[in-house]
C-alpha cells in the first residue's frame, strides 16, 4: 500500500519509524529488536535507510597500504522482504544516488519491484567523508530531482535501454512506486536561502515525487512554518514531520554540526543541567512527547520517528500519545 494511501484513508494520527540496517557481522535479531516493541502500535510502514559503501585502507603484507571498498550497513533489500514477511507492513527502502549508477539504480528498483514493495523514499545522499562536495558515481545522480526521474520514468515504463527483443517490450507499466522525498524545515544547508530550497523541492515534486518526510526538528513552529511556505509556492503533497528524541549531551553538538538543525535554548538547559544520563534521556522524551501532541492536536495525520535502533525511547513518546 502507499505511503499516500496511508495517510488519505486514516482518521486518526499514525505513527511510522525509520531503522537503521545491522552494522556488518550483525544479524536480522538487532532489526526484531528494535521494532517489536513499536508493532503494538501498528505503524503503516517501516522506512530502511540505505548507507553507501566507504573506502578503507587495509595494509597488505609488503606493507602497502591497499583501497578497499565496505559497506558498513549492508541488507537494506532483505532487511525490507524480512520486515514485510514477518510483520505483515509495508517497508520502505530509501534509495539514494551516491555510490550507484543509473543502470545499477534500474537494476535495484526491478529487484524492489519483484518483492512487491510500494514506496521508496529517494535521497542524494551524503558525500564520503573525505569529499568536500557531493561526487556522484560515472553515469550516476549528482541531484535527487534528477533520480525521482529515473523512478518516475520507470513508473511510466521507460526504461534506461530498449530491449533486444520486441516480444519482451512491456505494453504496460509494471512499476507503481510511490515516491517520497526529503525537506528541510531549517532550509538544506547546501541551498543559499529557503527560497531556492523551496525550488529545487518542488522540482521534486514535479517530476515525480507524492510525499515529503522532513529532517528531524526541535521547534514545531520551524515545522508549522515550512509547511505554509511549501504550501505558498504551490507544494501539495503530504509534509511528514521527522522526530527524534535528543538521548545524550553530546547531542547537542553532535546534531547541529551534521545535520545544521538548531536546537532550542530551553531544550539545551534543560540538558545541560541534568546531573546524569537516565535524567537526559527522560527530558529527550518529554519534549518529543509535548512536539508530537501539539502536532497531532493540529491535525497532523502521521509522525514519523527516528529510532537509531533505539525502542526504548521512542516507545514511551508514542505510547504517551497513542
Amino acid at each position: 500500500m502507499k505511503v499516500t494511501d496511508h495517510i488519505n484513508h486514516t482518521k486518526k494520527t499514525l505513527f511510522s519509524f525509520e531503522i537503521l540496517p545491522p552494522l556488518r557481522g550483525h544479524d536480522i535479531k538487532d532489526i526484531f529488536y528494535t521494532l517489536d516493541p513499536l508493532m503494538e502500535f501498528n505503524p503503516p510502514f517501516i522506512d530502511v535507510t540505505y548507507h553507501r559503501a566507504e573506502f578503507v585502507y587495509i595494509e597488505t603484507e609488503n606493507g602497502f597500504l591497499q583501497r578497499k571498498s565496505i559497506s558498513k550497513r549492508p541488507g537494506t533489500v532483505g532487511i525490507c522482504s524480512a520486515i514485510m514477511n514477518k510483520y505483515g507492513v509495508d517497508a520502505v527502502p530509501h534509495i539514494i544516488c551516491g555510490g550507484f549508477n543509473k543502470q545499477m539504480t534500474e537494476n535495484a528498483l526491478i529487484d524492489l519491484n519483484f518483492l512487491g514493495i510500494d514506496n521508496v523514499l529517494v535521497l542524494r545522499g551524503d558525500p564520503l567523508k573525505y569529499e568536500h562536495v557531493f561526487c556522484p558515481k560515472d553515469n550516476g545522480h549528482k541531484y535527487a530531482a534528477n533520480l525521482v526521474k529515473q523512478v518516475q520514468n520507470l513508473n511510466s515504463g521507460i526504461y534506461l535501454y530498449k530491449h533486444c527483443d520486441k516480444q519482451q517490450q512491456y505494453s504496460g507499466s509494471l512499476f507503481d512506486f510511490c515516491i517520497g522525498v526529503a525537506g528541510y524545515p531549517e532550509k538544506h544547508f547546501e541551498a543559499p536561502n529557503m527560497e531556492r530550497d523551496l525550488f529545487f523541492l518542488k522540482k521534486k515534486i514535479e517530476y515525480g515525487a507524492s510525499y515529503i518526510v522532513t529532517q528531524m526538528f526541535f521547534d514545531n513552529r520551524k515545522y508549522f512554518s515550512f509547511v505554509k511556505k511549501c504550501r505558498q509556492v504551490g507544494i501539495s503533497v503530504p509534509i511528514i514531520p521527522g522526530i527524534k528524541p535528543i538521548s545524550s549531551k553530546t547531542q547537542l553538538n553532535i546534531l547541529p554540526s551534521k545535520f545544521y538543525i538548531n536546537i532550542p535554548n530551553e531544550l539545551v538547559i534543560e540538558i545541560e543541567k541534568a546531573k546524569n544520563q537516565t535524567t537526559v534521556v527522560q527530558i529527550g522524551v518529554d519534549w518529543a512527547i509535548q512536539q508530537s501532541k501539539e502536532l497531532k492536536n493540529a491535525g497532523v495525520k502521521l509522525i514519523h520517528y527516528y529510532t537509531m535502533d533505539k525502542p526504548e525511547n521512542i516507545y514511551q513518546i508514542v505510547q504517551a500519545i497513542y
